[in-house]
């Protein structure tokens, strides 16, 4: 079988409202090989801060954050630091506050690895998506923590929509993990499809207009050993 292209992603998301990307295919179409900065990028996660929204509700995860926008000349420009916002509409559980979290490290959003990222995002988005003269982008680097007593909650707010247009999950590492098996639903609720991001580079492409998504809890597979889930989530909605 021939490696999807990007256009052949284009056709699944229009035609399904999201696509699954191995980690085979994703590194070839974000050219993997030429990333010098990927180990870097990667260590990146190592420096997270802590979600204090979600830990006062007793659930733990460490993320940073940021804007970016494209516009009609194809540019990728990083955005002042301000806050995450979604309305209660999609995320009952954390909606309708400002929520400020440590920025993306200067090297990280300049970085070769998350410029490529980005850029495959802007290409793929913006041909499903033509009429669009600016693109707002959020990135959002998270860790999943589990641990033998706890559960680590990729999703929290359970199956979900994130109140954009289009977004991108990528797996930079997965260390020590079982399940969290992603869930694709239809918006009455049934479910269209389900796949376990399970090697870097492994990527879930979501239309967020048609598609719920959510993510099954983690655990441990030694509970005496440290266990987490990192990915980029980037989010991409007409600005």
């Amino acid at each position: 079988m021939n490696a999807p292209t990007p256009p052949d992603l284009r056709v699944a998301l229009r035609r399904d409202g999201y696509a699954f990307v191995t980690a085979e295919v994703m590194r070839g179409l974000l050219d993997a090989a030429t990333l010098a900065d990927w180990p870097t990028f990667a260590a990146s996660w190592n420096a997270l801060g802590d979600d204090s929204y979600l830990a006062a509700r007793g659930r733990h995860r460490r993320r940073r954050h940021a804007v970016f926008t494209a516009g009609a000349d194809g540019a990728i420009r990083r955005e002042p630091h301000q806050p995450h916002h979604q309305s209660v509409t999609y995320n009952a559980l954390q909606g309708g506050i400002e929520r400020w979290f440590e920025p993306v490290e200067a090297g990280i959003a300049d970085g070769a690895s998350l410029r490529r990222v980005l850029a495959f995002c802007r290409d793929g988005f913006g041909a499903l998506a033509p009429e669009v003269r600016q693109w707002r982008i959020e990135v959002h680097q998270f860790r999943i923590e589990a641990r033998a007593d706890e559960a680590g909650e990729p999703t929290p707010e359970g199956v979900h929509r994130d109140g954009v247009d289009y977004v991108l999950v990528l797996l930079v590492d997965r260390e020590n993990i079982e399940r969290g098996i992603t869930t694709i639903h239809a918006p009455d609720g049934h479910e269209l499809g389900q796949f376990t991001l399970a090697h870097a580079f492994d990527a879930a492409l979501v239309d967020d207009h048609r598609v719920f998504h959510g993510v099954t809890p983690v655990v441990p597979k030694d509970p005496a050993l440290p266990a987490h889930r990192d990915v980029l989530v980037v989010t991409f909605k007409a600005d």
